[in-house]
């Protein structure tokens, strides 16, 4: 059975992307704000849902970057669909993953640029340290949307 999830790639029109730092298995990530897709959601909608939980944003979902798929012994079947958007209101404050109650993983949001990104140790997933910027810069051209990992 195949889990869906979805990551948001915000950028603010000055350089710089929101990411948000989670703390798993005791060690910081900064990743795109995101989770899971909820029974009735598209993906669109479970990235707007995630985005407001997570930031206080709301936001104009635009186009696919990615669609990733991993199977994994450990992790089974999964897929994570990356969106760019853009704010279209509400201000960026940390906030929670409403399902997870008082095992919260979110610990800290900021908007990042690309030499901050480049800096941070753990970012997930490498693709935000050169490749979305270069998306964002219009200096790449659409990269095939589907991947798979193993």
């Amino acid at each position: 059975m195949w889990t869906g999830g979805v990551r948001v790639i915000i950028s603010d029109g000055e350089g710089r992307i929101l990411l948000v730092k989670q703390c798993h298995e005791d060690r910081d990530i900064w990743m795109a704000p995101g989770g899971a897709i909820e029974a009735g959601e598209n993906s669109q909608q479970a990235a707007a849902r995630e985005v407001l939980e997570e930031t206080g944003l709301r936001i104009r979902v635009g186009r696919l970057l990615w669609h990733i798929e991993e199977v994994s012994p450990a992790r089974g079947q999964r897929f994570v669909n990356y969106f760019l958007a853009e704010p279209s209101g509400g201000a960026a404050t940390l906030g929670t993953d409403p399902e997870l109650g008082p095992a919260q993983v979110l610990r800290d949001l900021a908007w990042l640029t690309r030499a901050q990104v480049a800096a941070l140790p753990h970012v997930y997933p490498d693709a935000l340290r050169e490749e979305v910027w270069n998306l964002l810069e219009g200096n790449a051209e659409q990269p095939d949307a589907y991947r798979i990992r193993t």
